[in-house]
């Protein structure tokens, strides 16, 4: 058989475009995945004791974008879950990102939204320019701050101090001057109702989209007839690193069941200077399920293993250029998602630049 698409990858990126191209363009679409399931990091399923589970990290869906969020909301219904963020500082857990309820918290004082604004002022580092990821941190809220919620976390997470990394990590986390707890202030955010495999899944119904499991792009690239490809894994793998290996960060997941209703206040908990691990996710808020027992997920950073972030620095960047000049030269094949882009990308920047990518399939075919 001859397909108009190959799609290397079975994650957000290329599920979309799989089901926009098969059930918006009537193409047909060979999907496969090296990995012996679908949805990519946001995978989740029941464990033994029917707990739901991410089995690589927590995946909160959040967007300010009403065309994705009703994008996906054709595959399924969500169910109102508003993510809310602790970390574990000074032995107390305060909210993230840093608002009014921090500092009170903190500091056991009140705050009004003017004191708070005053307090900031009189801290933060008058910078002539933000230069890097430290820089953002210390001109908005001061040094103090930056020693107890960045500086150890960051280099927990990222291998780097928050100075060696560009200023987009830090950008990511707002300073609030009110009492919102809220993780993400995005009008939109939740999880799939039945879960992110299942969202997928239904993407994926339509009898123009063959799927296989567990095989590599590679396996059939030679085998299988195809007009495009699309490519969805570590742009530096695709050229066989013949640049240089571009550098990820990895991590590594512990997850323990336990004989309680609840283990901590919020879905998430950061630690950001004494403990090795960097978060503990407990899956029972995120996915607003009753049990008797509850899942918690240790999560470790590490600079070896399977690849989950792109690290932003500026040597990076420009060995990223130079594999996208390569990947400009190609005719008919498509680099898209995280790790083709080399772009710290939330879900729904994955699911809005392969939307966009589809709109102009369109309007070339």
């Amino acid at each position: 058989m001859t397909y108009d698409y190959l799609i290397a990858g079975a994650g957000l990126a290329g599920s979309v475009l799989a089901e926009r191209l098969a059930n918006g363009l009537g193409r047909s679409v060979l999907l496969v995945e090296r990995r012996t399931h679908i949805a990519g990091n946001a995978y989740d399923c029941p464990n033994e004791d029917g707990i739901m589970v991410q089995e690589y990290g927590p995946h909160i869906f959040h967007t300010i974008k009403k065309d994705v969020w009703d994008y996906l909301s054709q595959f399924t219904e969500w169910n109102g879950y508003v993510h809310r963020v602790l970390a574990r500082v000074r032995g107390k857990a305060v909210p993230l990102p840093i608002s009014l309820e921090t500092m009170e918290r903190l500091f056991e004082r009140p705050f009004t939204a003017e004191q708070l604004a005053e307090y900031f002022e009189q801290h933060r580092v008058r910078l002539e320019s933000i230069e890097n990821a430290r820089d953002v941190v210390v001109s908005q809220v001061g040094e103090e701050l930056y020693e107890l919620f960045f500086k150890n976390y960051t280099k927990k997470q990222w291998g780097l101090y928050p100075e060696e990394l560009a200023a987009e990590v830090t950008k990511r986390l707002p300073v609030r001057l009110d009492r919102d707890t809220r993780y993400f202030a995005d009008p939109y955010q939740g999880l799939p109702r039945d879960g992110f495999t299942s969202m997928v899944d239904r993407m994926l119904e339509s009898p123009g989209i063959t799927l296989r499991l567990g095989t590599d792009y590679r396996d059939v690239a030679d085998t299988e007839e195809f007009d495009q490809l699309i490519y969805t894994g570590p742009i530096d793998e695709f050229f066989d690193y013949r640049l240089g290996q571009l550098p990820y960060r990895s991590l590594r997941f512990q997850l323990e069941t336990l004989e309680a209703e609840r283990f901590q206040e919020a879905g998430v908990v950061n630690y950001p200077n004494e403990e090795d691990y960097t978060r503990i996710t407990e899956f029972k808020h995120l996915y607003c399920q009753d049990h008797p027992k509850t899942t918690v997920c240790y999560e470790y950073s590490a600079g070896d293993g399977p690849p989950y972030y792109p690290i932003p620095t500026q040597a990076n960047r420009e060995l990223y250029a130079r594999y996208k000049a390569l990947a400009d030269e190609l005719d008919g094949v498509h680099f898209l998602g995280r790790l083709a882009q080399y772009q710290y990308l939330n879900m729904d920047q994955v699911v809005a630049n392969a939307l966009d990518l589809f709109g102009r399939m369109r309007t070339d075919a």
